[in-house]
């Protein structure tokens, strides 16, 4: 079965974490943004938080300039800041909130259609549900000040390094339900990374939230050794030594995302996909986005060899 890959997804790429530098909303961002607009294989782009305006609107227009969408994040801005959605504390909670205003006003500014976010800290399951509720409250606060721009929560670990207060696929997808109810425009983000950190395979971690899954990362985890640099969720290279994903996995996730309908093989819907991967030590950026681009190729030859690849028990 020979598909070409843009026949099936538009592949993006996480930008402040394949160019960390510019993380907390500062740095070369025009200048690394630029490198990944003149590669013709990414059709998305994901800005997190940029504090100067003049740079927002000016990353906006090489955007349209180079034909790529923007999809805009704002996962840096509360890990940064140590903001928590679900956090016990009033005063907190309203603080991440106004945060969160503050980067739906900026993803409206750069032109985007989305924003993605986390959900708050695990406090163990005593807090479950209270914290649930909190969260609730909260989104359904930021959906009345986001109109149509769509919400995204992206799913990460509950017990090795973000330590997010959902994750479980079950759980994550029991709450999508709920806050659907009230904010039509909500949707949940799967992570490949974040996979193997939760102990979830393609399978577990993806049919659960088929209703809502609303946009896609694939990169890698390491949790070999908790001295590597590469620990934890930090997203290294696929293949990294030691690691849980290569082109085999990321193979495997593609064939999953194609069973649950995130994936369409006839074109009617190309789907967001994109890289979220960081440089190790001195690895070169450009380079680690080149690679990945090879192993989505990879793995995507590997999925289209053959239709029996799309049959599933």
């Amino acid at each position: 079965m020979n598909i070409p890959l843009h026949h099936c997804v538009r592949p993006g790429l996480v930008h402040f974490m394949a160019f960390p530098a510019c993380l907390r909303g500062e740095g070369p961002i025009l200048e690394t943004l630029r490198v990944i607009l003149d590669d013709t294989r990414s059709e998305l782009v994901e800005l997190g938080w940029i504090k100067d305006h003049a740079v927002l609107a000016e990353a906006r227009a090489l955007c349209a300039t180079a034909g790529v969408e923007i999809a805009a994040a704002a996962q840096p801005r509360l890990l940064v800041q140590k903001l928590d959605l679900n956090h016990p504390d009033e005063p907190e909670r309203v603080r991440a909130v106004d945060e969160m205003k503050r980067a739906i006003d900026d993803a409206q500014a750069l032109g985007s259609r989305s924003l993605a976010f986390l959900s708050g800290s695990w406090r163990g399951e005593a807090d479950l549900p209270s914290a649930l509720d909190r969260l609730h409250d909260s989104i359904i606060r930021l959906a009345a000040h986001a109109g149509d721009l769509a919400l995204t929560m992206e799913i990460f670990d509950r017990h090795v390094d973000k330590k997010c207060l959902l994750g479980p696929a079950l759980e994550c997808a029991r709450f999508a339900a709920r806050v659907r109810a009230d904010a039509p425009h909500f949707g949940l983000m799967a992570d490949l990374s974040h996979l193997p950190l939760l102990g979830e395979s393609p399978a577990q971690g993806l049919r659960p939230i088929a209703p809502y899954l609303a946009h896609v990362h694939i990169g890698n985890a390491f949790t070999a050794d908790q001295a590597d640099p590469a620990w934890g969720d930090q997203h290294p290279r696929f293949g990294y030594p030691g690691s849980f994903n290569d082109v085999p996995e990321l193979a495997a996730f593609l064939r999953e995302l194609f069973h649950v309908g995130y994936l369409d093989a006839s074109g009617a819907r190309r789907a967001a996909v994109s890289y979220e991967v960081k440089p190790v030590g001195p690895e070169d950026s450009r380079l680690l986005v080149a690679g990945s681009h090879r192993a989505l190729a990879a793995a995507w030859r590997e999925v289209t060899a053959t239709p029996t690849l799309f049959a599933h028990p």
